[in-house]
């Protein structure tokens, strides 16, 4: 039981908090090393974190009533329309960023930029508490699983916010141009991740069709070891992706790899 709360926790937890380190090391970058004077206000992520903890705690408490909707799938429909909703947002994010914008409209990007980044963390928050909430309420009915299950979530939740701060530390710890390069291609790989997840729910709701295996590396990493769920919560890994995943996966993050924010990280002339 304490080994399977690590992971189920660990799973639920890393993605958040690689995702807030790598927004956060953003918001720094931006701010602090951009010649038009852009000012993002960081008190986006404690009201991020906050509206998704309070947003956890309503979804879990519904999802009964929302599991009927939709012919009883319900529950894989909202989550993947969060998903979605989170890859518009980052793609949003990504694509205001374009040089008028910049130049012209510093004042209105260092308003939205917070804001999109709430909106994205706190989504990203609700749909991977409400699952710690969900497991947690189903477990700890038996008084004998208390000790592990408090344990494992301890150990889980310690080992999920150390590795956010030590990816946020190595971001801000590297040259400028190179923390916003990888910053921009950690969030091009999560829109992918976003874009599978969303189809692999929606296939299973029969709301997308099935498409072939393309193939299977669960016998060399599984998803559910430490290294699966870390190389899930970085770059979306699938032990046996469907060709649909694969290419919507792909897409999404060619969407944010050709954004202006993102080819403005590869100017060899950016100096900022």
């Amino acid at each position: 039981m304490f080994l399977n709360t690590v992971i189920l926790v660990l799973q639920e937890i890393l993605e958040a908090a690689l995702l807030v380190s790598v927004l956060l090391g953003l918001s720094r970058l931006l701010t602090q090393n951009t010649k038009e004077g852009l000012q993002i206000n960081m008190s986006w992520l404690p009201l991020a974190i906050l509206t998704g903890l309070g947003g956890a705690w309503l979804y879990a408490s519904v999802t009964p009533i929302v599991s009927e909707w939709f012919d009883y799938v319900g529950l894989e429909v909202l989550n993947a329309s969060m998903q979605v909703a989170i890859l518009f947002a980052l793609a949003m994010f990504c694509f205001m960023f374009t040089d008028k914008n910049r130049n012209t409209s510093a004042r209105m990007l260092s308003r939205l930029a917070p804001i999109l980044m709430c909106i994205i963390v706190s989504l990203g928050v609700i749909r991977e508490v409400s699952e710690i909430i969900l497991y947690l309420n189903g477990v700890l009915g038996d008084p004998a699983n208390m000790s592990p299950i408090v344990l494992g979530t301890l150990v889980a939740a310690g080992i999920g916010v150390s590795s956010g701060i030590v990816l946020y530390l190595i971001i801000i710890s590297l040259p400028v141009l190179w923390s916003y390069r990888i910053c921009l291609l950690l969030l091009a790989l999560f829109a992918g991740n976003m874009a599978s997840q969303a189809t692999l729910l929606l296939t299973q709701a029969d709301w997308l069709p099935y498409t072939v295996q393309l193939w299977d590396t669960s016998g060399v990493i599984p998803e559910f070891s430490v290294i699966g769920q870390l190389l899930y919560a970085l770059v979306g890994y699938e032990a046996n992706p469907s060709l649909l995943q694969a290419g919507l996966y792909l897409g999404s993050a060619l969407l944010i790899a050709f954004s202006p924010l993102f080819l403005l990280a590869w100017k060899r002339n950016k100096q900022e």
